[in-house]
């Protein structure tokens, strides 16, 4: 914690010394950030929610074969990797049910439902190149977006100004344990006509034993302005990931070798023997319509289709999934002014139907033997929404929302007679949500808010890796109330947000893992979760023959998470600290701009312990990321731009466990992250958009 306070410190002497000896550049004015969510599209200081946005600036401070390292900027947000391409994402605890994927947050690409019917996201479809910005709101998003308590993430491939043009680029990166990223991007079209085609390719041999992998990821959007009052934007994407699982270490392997992959123990075989790993295909396509009936009446529209095919042996069983799903999102809004008083209306609905097959055989080396489970799931949810705004005299902002939500899960288990389908109605679920924003002044906002929100049990949950049918899982539901602060000072260079929230949590969903690794759930009483999330960044142009551009960020997480009543069996968990969470994250970022082309970037992490069991006995140690990359841009005949850069992860060489087995059986919790490593990259771009 030292250390980082006095980076703190030296950053703002820093930044302090050159705004003594250089004149700002008024001409430079930052775009706004702007806020999509709840069909507001408003300036993220009047926005009535904790959120934050990464664009590929901020989100680009590593070595780009995850947004890892830009998800953990943002306040309240933890993104962890159990082994390469496996990742898991935390809003405020919502990871506490997730032992791998992302699950309790909706995701969306373009508009599009990534977030599946039976509620688990493979995030790790996507690739670095795959998005413009992204914006996470945290807390129950369910008043608009369905079931979910942890938030919802928006992920946007083109930019919200009209800047493609035409455009080509190529980048090559390499690095320690045999990174090769490869992205090429091909933009083209003209303003109100653009498309926008992707490719990337990441690979790594791994920091640990058994952990390479493979991700090849093609995407293309396009979006077209058909007449003054209807736009359409077509979206596709197509993975294919491989990826190793070495699997969770006990502390004492750990210690001794945290690059070791689990070992044969127990009459279980190594990572290696069982040829642990993920095969993953993944296909998406939808698109999206907005239609204005009249200059106050809107439609937008989306419908989808998507499939995932997974082949995962493990160290007990070989799994197969097949996994098509599809669906669609509508809204309706209707806008007024009245006076000093605007008023927006938004009715709609979304809906999703998949159709899954699960089969479990032994695995014998890596490939499928005797069957023991073939099961057909059919999970389909939908929900209905109402909101009302109404901003009035630019000084208080009011919205309030509600939605009726419903799910339905039917498993049929093939290879059992006499064959007895097992079904399961969650529903039907109210969930409001009330805001209240005031604006003393157009640049600073307080605000207030009260929200329920639900999530089900996943079809991972309701079907876990032990093989039991598990319909009597109740689905957990609980009460967010938030207040908060945000603005901009300092003519715009700062910008503060500070929150504070508690959040009831009933029937949490906790995972456990058996001796034979296979996960199981149960619902754990009630939580009491209690946070405060402070986001600090500074901007500041100069008009000297040098420095061009300073940007610093800061935030910091406090999470009180706790249990309230849970009694499992004979064992009393309750006032614990919950696990896989830790009390205290901070994360700084510095990037200091030259006129000359040369750049520099700095991120520090930090997390305090974090807990890895219900009963609070194990715990994985504080520990401190620090990352830096130096580059140098320069133009060719003012059209094509070439990057040259370097850089390092964890400077200070900490041993470390990111992403942690949570409620392990035999205590096997770690999964060890890399140690201090380097790449370095070229890029090229021909063309330049206008936003640059």
């Amino acid at each position: 914690m030292q250390r980082v306070v006095l980076s703190v410190l030296a950053s703002f002497l820093f930044s302090s010394s050159f705004g003594q000896n250089e004149k700002a550049d008024s001409a430079h004015v930052l775009e706004p950030v702007m806020v999509t969510a709840f069909e507001q599209q408003i300036p993220i200081h009047r926005s009535p929610v904790a959120v934050g946005v990464l664009n590929r600036n901020n989100a680009d401070f590593a070595n780009k074969t995850s947004l890892l390292s830009g998800f953990n900027t943002i306040s309240g947000v933890r993104m962890e990797e159990r082994s390469p391409a496996s990742y898991r994402i935390n809003i405020r605890g919502s990871s506490l049910r997730s032992p791998f994927g992302v699950r309790n947050v909706k995701v969306y690409w373009n508009d599009i439902p990534v977030t599946d019917p039976g509620g688990n996201t493979y995030f790790n479809q996507f690739a670095f190149n795959n998005f413009s910005s992204i914006e996470i709101d945290k807390g129950p998003v369910s008043s608009m977006y369905g079931a979910g308590t942890g938030g919802l993430i928006m992920m946007q491939s083109l930019p919200a100004i009209n800047a493609v043009l035409p455009k080509l680029g190529a980048e090559y990166m390499g690095g320690s344990y045999n990174l090769q990223n490869v992205f090429a991007t091909a933009s083209f079209g003209e303003k109100g006509n653009q498309s926008l085609l992707t490719y990337a390719h990441n690979s790594s041999d791994g920091f640990r034993d058994h952990s390479s992998m493979r991700r090849d990821n093609a995407s293309f959007v396009s979006q077209h302005i058909i007449s003054a009052k209807q736009e359409l934007t077509a979206s596709i994407l197509f993975t294919d990931l491989y990826y190793q699982t070495p699997g969770g270490l006990t502390l004492a392997e750990y210690n001794a070798n945290p690059k070791a992959a689990r070992p044969a123990a127990g009459g279980q075989p190594s990572a290696d023997q069982a040829k642990a790993a993920i095969y993953q295909k993944n296909i998406l396509a939808g698109f999206h319509q907005s239609y204005s009936f009249n200059s106050n009446f809107k439609n937008n529209t989306s419908l989808y289709a998507a499939f995932a095919q997974i082949k995962n042996p493990t160290f007990r069983n070989y799994e197969r999934r097949n996994e098509p799903h599809f669906g669609g999102r509508t809204s309706f809004s209707y806008n007024k002014e009245l006076n000093t008083t605007k008023i927006q209306l938004v009715a709609g609905g979304e809906l999703q139907e998949g159709y899954f097959n699960t089969q479990v055989s032994k695995n014998k080396q890596g490939n499928p033997d005797t069957l023991q489970t073939d099961d057909d799931i059919r999970y389909e949810n939908y929900s209905l929404f109402f909101q009302a705004d109404a901003d009035i005299s630019q000084k208080w902002f009011l919205t309030g929302g509600i939605s009726l939500n419903q799910s339905n899960v039917k498993i049929t288990r093939l290879n059992k007679y006499p064959v007895v389908p097992q079904s399961r109605t969650y529903g039907n679920e109210w969930s409001p949500r009330l805001a209240l924003l005031w604006k003393p002044t157009p640049d600073v906002g307080a605000y207030a808010s009260v929200s329920k929100g639900f999530s089900p049990p996943t079809v991972a949950e309701v079907l876990p890796s032990t093989g039991v049918i598990s319909t009597f899982l109740e689905p957990e539901e609980g009460t967010n109330y938030e207040i908060g602060f945000k603005g901009n000072l300092l003519k715009g260079k700062l910008y503060i947000e500070l929150s504070q929230y508690y959040f009831r949590l009933n029937n949490a969903l906790v995972v456990r893992k058996d001796s034979s690794n296979a996960d199981y759930y149960v619902n754990a009483g009630n939580t009491n979760q209690y946070g405060v999330e402070l986001t600090a960044t500074y901007n500041q142009f100069f008009t000297s023959n040098f420095f061009r551009r300073l940007s610093l960020s800061g935030t910091y997480t406090y999470s009180n998470f706790e249990y309230g009543d849970f009694q499992k069996e004979n064992t009393n968990y309750s006032g614990k600290d919950l696990p896989g969470v830790p009390q205290n994250a901070v994360a700084i970022q510095a990037d200091i701009q030259s006129s000359k082309g040369f750049y520099l970037k700095a991120n520090s992490y930090m997390a305090s312990k974090i807990f890895l069991n219900d009963a609070n006995t194990a715990a994985a140690d504080t520990y401190q990321i620090i990352g830096l990359r130096l580059g140098f841009i320069f133009s060719i005949h003012d059209k094509t731009k070439i990057n040259l850069y370097a850089g390092a992860d964890n400077l200070l060489d900490e041993t470390y466990s990111l992403g942690n087995d949570i409620n392990a059986a035999g205590g096997r919790y770690y999964n060890a992250a890399p140690g201090r490593n380097f790449y370095a990259g070229i890029s090229f771009d021909l063309g330049r958009s206008k936003s640059q």
